[in-house]
């Protein structure tokens, strides 16, 4: 059996460089996709080389088609540079940074106040600072939520379900919008802090729900429709505003 392969590339659109992952691997169809990383090409890996070749200008042409069509695309994957003066929306609170260029090797962010200061090291290339930056104002902006989000946690908890809950915890995390453990350990990327608060309500429904069917399965989905009854609706939300949910 061959092994598969992925190659890392990007598409450009619009002098706008899109992140662009080719699987070639044991399927049968060709199927293009975007995500939050990046547009996705999975093809068989027995596939002629001719029809590959056709296959990915056939992906290079969706993609330009599909983020020239959704400014919400092509808004997610424009890095974002933040200066002194700009401000930050993240659910109805507003903070306004102070950005500040150093001679330090590593970068840092303080909370003061509705204040975020900025202290980044002027010797790190641009794309390790932007990533650098995303981690730090999420973990200033998961402090100041934190309260907030543990205590909904908490109320929801013991509402619905009366379970053990050891740790909630906010995290920037592109791979899911939530997890919940065995042992009652919550996590909730602090992506979701810029969705409603009735989306977030779902989120935490949804995990908590996983400390009585740790899957998904039919039993699972009732005891969320049993709480909240519109799920789909808030499911729908996450699908349609993922792009503009992220630092």
């Amino acid at each position: 059996m061959r092994k598969g392969s992925v190659e890392h590339t990007f598409i450009e659109v619009n002098q706008q460089k899109i992140p662009a992952k080719i699987y070639r691997e044991m399927r049968r169809n060709v199927r293009f996709s975007i995500a939050k990383k990046g547009a996705i090409l999975r093809m068989p890996i027995l596939l002629p080389a001719s029809e590959q070749h056709r296959e990915l200008s056939n992906f290079r042409e969706w993609v330009c088609k599909q983020i020239t069509a959704e400014k919400k695309l092509q808004e997610h994957f424009t890095p974002k540079k933040y200066r002194t003066g700009d401000t930050l929306k993240v659910g109805q609170r507003i903070y306004s940074l102070i950005v500040e260029e150093t001679e330090n090797k590593t970068h840092s962010a303080k909370l003061i106040g509705k204040k975020i200061h900025l202290r980044l090291a002027t010797s790190d290339h641009d794309l390790s600072r932007q990533k650098a930056v995303k981690h730090l104002l999420s973990r200033v902006v998961a402090q100041d939520f934190s309260p907030k989000i543990i205590a909904r946690v908490l109320e929801i908890n013991k509402l619905h379900f009366q379970k053990i809950i050891r740790s909630v915890n906010l995290k920037y995390n592109l791979s899911n919008w939530g997890s919940c453990s065995v042992k009652g350990n919550v996590n909730l990327s602090t992506r979701l802090l810029f969705a409603p608060d009735d989306v977030i309500d779902y989120v935490i429904i949804h995990e908590l729900a996983h400390l009585i069917e740790m899957n998904h399965s039919s039993r699972f989905w009732d005891i969320v429709e049993r709480i909240m009854p519109d799920y789909p609706e808030k499911e729908a939300w996450l699908k349609k505003n993922w792009q503009i949910c992220d630092f």
